[in-house]
């Protein structure tokens, strides 16, 4: 199909497509010392479908409410070289193979803790606050890993010091000791201003020791020991800046300014590489598309990630026949010192979306009236009956 030579259709799918995605970011990692792995948990959103296969239901991007869509989990492995896709799955609750989220949740940690073990590296998860939950952390902690969480729940009990009584985390802030400032860019809305914007600003961060008392595995049908870990609170605070601080809890050591910056440095990487998140799950056009199966949404995705992986240095190139293909359908040129860029590759899947649609609208068609009009199935060079 790349060069122009068969009209047959490749043999691979979305699972085909990712596992050739996790297998170059795990040598794309290989020689790493330390990676950080930005695990994301998204969702795509499909405000004006309503007969696409296995929708639910998501929060809408903007405002409350829900909106029908689909929810994925992806992981990328950052190290001080070089970037790797570590995992994508796009899911569904009313789908047949779904079973609960945190299963997805579960299924996901432990596919990336195997890919990365024989690396031997130093291990951070940074996450958001949708897993800031203790089953996650513990699961993180049994593969020998560290986490950096922003949290969502602050009236989690810890303790000051191992033989304090239980507290709730918010009770903590007085605790809190200023380390380090940092000077960075990003995109805010300080002070006066109408509208954010990318901007210097100076975080402000402070942290305190804490205990943590938890139950291993505690969902399981037999629930296991209860365990210790030493946490830190960290807390960042942009200057000027009218939103609440961040609050982040971390197993890894924040006793002065070079831990407390790096800490920062980590959860501020999500930043960094949203545009790399954003094009794995948006494909440019694809909320106007009405009727596709679960199938073709998986692999379509598959193929964003495809695009990103090239475009943000994830070990994709453009000896992959899927950017080949991609380029060629986005009217992009085959030239050694121009490749393809963001507009090209988009445009590409945005075309590659509509042979999906159209596929689907097509067979709808034959189902519900028996065959293709026979001058359609002319022009497409197919028998009437599809």
């Amino acid at each position: 199909m790349v060069r122009g030579e068969t009209t047959t259709r490749s043999p691979f799918d979305a699972d085909d497509v990712l596992a050739r995605l996790r297998v170059r970011g795990v040598d794309q990692l290989r020689d790493e010392t330390a990676i950080w792995v930005i695990l994301d948990g998204s969702d795509l959103r499909k405000p004006h479908a309503r007969e696409m296969e296995s929708l639910q239901r998501v929060k809408r991007l903007a405002g409350g409410g829900m909106v029908p869509g689909y929810r994925s989990i992806n992981a990328i492995g950052i190290g001080k070289q070089r970037r790797g896709l570590l995992y994508h799955h796009l899911f569904s609750s009313t789908a047949d193979d779904f079973v609960s989220e945190s299963v997805e949740t579960q299924t996901a940690l432990a596919s990336v803790g195997a890919a990365l073990l024989p690396l031997e590296a130093e291990v951070t998860y940074s996450i958001d606050a949708g897993f800031d939950d203790i089953a996650v952390w513990d699961t993180i902690w049994g593969q020998g890993a560290h986490v950096v969480v922003r949290v969502r729940e602050r009236d989690r009990l810890v303790h000051l010091t191992a033989d304090a009584p239980a507290c709730h985390l918010r009770e903590c802030a007085p605790k809190l000791r200023p380390l380090a400032q940092v000077e960075t860019e990003m995109v805010v809305r300080t002070e006066g201003q109408p509208r954010e914007k990318l901007q210097a600003v100076t975080a402000v961060i402070a942290a305190c020791p804490l205990i943590l008392r938890y139950q291993h595995a505690a969902r399981m049908a037999a629930p296991g020991e209860w365990r210790e870990r030493a946490i830190w609170l960290v807390e960042v605070r942009l200057e000027h800046v009218r939103s609440e601080p961040w609050w982040l809890i971390t197993d890894r050591p924040v006793t002065d300014a070079d831990a407390a910056t790096e800490i920062f440095r980590m959860y501020r990487q999500r930043w960094a590489i949203e545009d790399a998140f954003k094009v794995g799950k948006q494909c440019l056009g694809w909320e106007e598309v009405q009727v596709l199966d679960f199938d073709a949404v998986r692999l379509l995705v598959a193929l964003g990630w495809v695009a990103a992986g090239f475009l943000y240095e994830l070990g994709v190139t453009l000896e992959w026949e899927e950017v080949r293909l991609l380029r060629r359908l986005g009217g992009g040129e085959e030239r050694a010192n121009r490749p393809p860029g963001k507009i090209v590759l988009t445009r590409g899947l945005r075309r590659l979306l509509d042979v999906f649609a159209t596929e689907a609208i097509l067979a709808a068609h034959i189902t519900e009236y028996g065959a293709l009009p026979p001058r359609i199935a002319a022009i497409l060079g197919r028998p009437v009956t599809g």
